[in-house]
């Protein structure tokens, strides 16, 4: 996020603007994020309902940076700490309801929530039950698996701009692409609006229990990780369209570098799962994004293949000792 304005550095609550929610200063990223690691954020605010979020917004310094975080699933936020406001959404943003044969979430409301009730209802949304995190994530970076993304059930969805405006977003807006999409910098997703083709109830639940038990039996699911590591070196079709098809996956290239299993500090490749980057009980950030990075210099070292990080890293090192 780059470094903070010199106004922010000192200012107090009664420099930013009043709120409904609830604005915490100095906030440990470490409590939030599914990594456990990181340091503070100036601000974390957490607004009421989409006005209270749209109004904070507009009335924000436009030199402030803010940042919107999910549930922290796929997201190293460095030792440092991050400059500015992170906006993390919560219980007026959870809702989900069916209605003729379409779901409305809340970004806030949990991919797997959504999955099940989506069931409940008879659409099929079952690819969602197994991907961590909140439907705003999903849809930032068009999450997916087993051959569906969320490229191909978005209907619409709705943001706030860093200005404080809401606007409603087609799926041609967002130019949705493998572990991509183009929402506007600083805008804040708040609800979405999914289609899924007509299910049996029973049998979709069946399905999405199976899915699990086939996650569980391959991923450290039991462990502290923020899924996928890297992204595959295949992506999309070249039409654009969702193609989970990938002759080459990212842990077979890391496996054959010789690095399932692979250590620094408390950081750790897993070794049920070569793309899934591990805090085995006491890694720093700077502890996970190094043993990271020397996965892909070794990857690309043995094969060629830059591999391309999947989790979002943010925020700033820590400051070094005074000698």
């Amino acid at each position: 996020m780059g470094a903070a304005p010199a106004a922010l550095k000192s200012a107090g609550a009664a420099s930013l603007p009043q709120v409904r929610g609830r604005l915490t200063p100095g906030r440990a990223m470490s409590d939030l994020t599914w990594l456990r690691v990181g340091g503070p954020a100036e601000w974390l605010f957490q607004p009421a309902d989409t006005e209270d979020l749209a109004q904070f917004l507009a009335a924000l310094d436009p030199s402030i940076p803010v940042f919107p975080m999910g549930v922290g699933s796929n997201l190293i936020v460095r030792d440092g700490g991050l400059r500015g406001v992170v906006i993390r959404l919560g219980r007026g943003f959870n809702h989900i309801r069916a209605e003729d044969g379409r779901v409305v979430a809340g970004a806030a409301a949990l991919d797997s929530h959504v999955a099940r009730r989506a069931a409940d209802a008879g659409i099929d949304l079952a690819f969602l039950r197994t991907i961590p995190g909140s439907i705003g994530g999903a849809l930032r970076m068009n999450a997916g698996c087993y051959g569906q993304y969320m490229a191909d059930v978005l209907v619409s969805a709705r943001a706030v701009t860093r200005a404080g405006e809401l606007i409603e977003l087609r799926p041609r807006d967002l130019n949705l692409r493998y572990r991509g999409s183009d929402l506007p910098e600083g805008a804040v997703l708040v609800e979405a609006v999914l289609a899924g083709p007509p299910g049996d109830p029973e049998d979709l639940h069946a399905r999405m229990a199976e899915q699990l038990a086939r996650r569980d039996a391959s991923q450290p699911t039991d462990r502290r990780s923020a899924g996928s590591t890297f992204r595959n070196p295949a992506g999309f079709s070249s039409t654009g369209r969702a193609d989970d098809v990938h002759d080459l996956k990212a842990w077979r290239v890391i496996e054959a570098a010789g690095l399932r299993g692979a250590r620094l500090g408390g950081a750790q490749m897993s070794e049920k799962h070569p793309n899934f980057l591990i805090n085995t009980g006491n890694a720093s950030a700077a502890d996970l994004e190094a043993l990271g990075e020397q996965v892909r210099k070794k990857v690309y070292d043995a094969s060629g293949i830059r591999l391309e990080w999947e989790i979002m890293r943010i925020g700033e090192p820590a400051a070094e000792p005074t000698p």
